[in-house]
């Protein structure tokens, strides 16, 4: 039982050592990106629009997760106004209908279509980079006037080019990514927290 204990041990060890190396070497050369998404933010709620979040499976879930963040508050003692933030794949009767009626690859571009608006901001996260559903989503957010912004991994694939700004997570490994994505995330959610309160935008 020890030596299982001992092996199990050295792998959590294993994979705690490559968090930290990514998230180490985003934070040397990738957090620019973050505040400009961070900057993206804060115009886009300053100016009265709203965030758009999408991603699949663990990358839904953090969606979900960041949008709840602006929604209600990430710390305890900040208090201020709720912030208009929407994780889309949080409406399944939507999702499942769009699926059916026009294809998996079409469910968030179909939400975006209904409510997004004209300087609002589409975030979305995939790990590759090449999520169908996410690349939809951005080519219909630009071609309607929204701000895109990716949170992606490995080389970025073909999401890249389709975002105004991009935090591309350096590994392979999905679960690294989602790691830094949500990292990330919180970073976002706090810079705009206090750059609204210090402009006086929210309560």
């Amino acid at each position: 039982m020890s030596t299982e204990t001992d092996r199990y041990h050295a792998q959590a060890v294993h994979l705690f050592e490559r968090s930290i190396a990514v998230k180490q070497a985003v934070r040397d050369a990738h957090l620019r990106e973050v505040a400009r998404m961070a900057a993206m933010a804060v115009t886009c709620l300053a100016g009265g629009g709203k965030l758009l979040f999408a991603g699949n499976g663990g990358s839904a879930a953090d969606a979900q997760h960041i949008a709840a963040e602006f929604v209600v508050r990430l710390r305890s003692e900040v208090n201020r106004r709720a912030l208009p933030a929407i994780a889309l794949s949080l409406d399944v009767s939507t999702l499942t209908a769009a699926a059916n009626d026009y294809g998996y690859d079409r469910i968030y571009a179909r939400a975006i279509e209904a409510l997004g608006r004209p300087g609002d901001l589409f975030i979305g996260l995939t790990t590759s980079g090449r999520s169908a559903n996410i690349l939809h989503g951005f080519e219909t957010a630009r071609a309607m006037g929204l701000h895109t912004a990716g949170l992606l991994g490995g080389d970025g694939g073909k999401a890249l080019a389709l975002c105004d700004v991009a935090l591309v997570v350096p590994s392979l490994e999905a679960g690294r990514v989602q790691e830094v994505h949500i990292t990330a995330g919180h970073a976002i959610v706090e810079i705009v927290e206090d750059a609204l309160k210090a402009g006086g935008l929210v309560g």
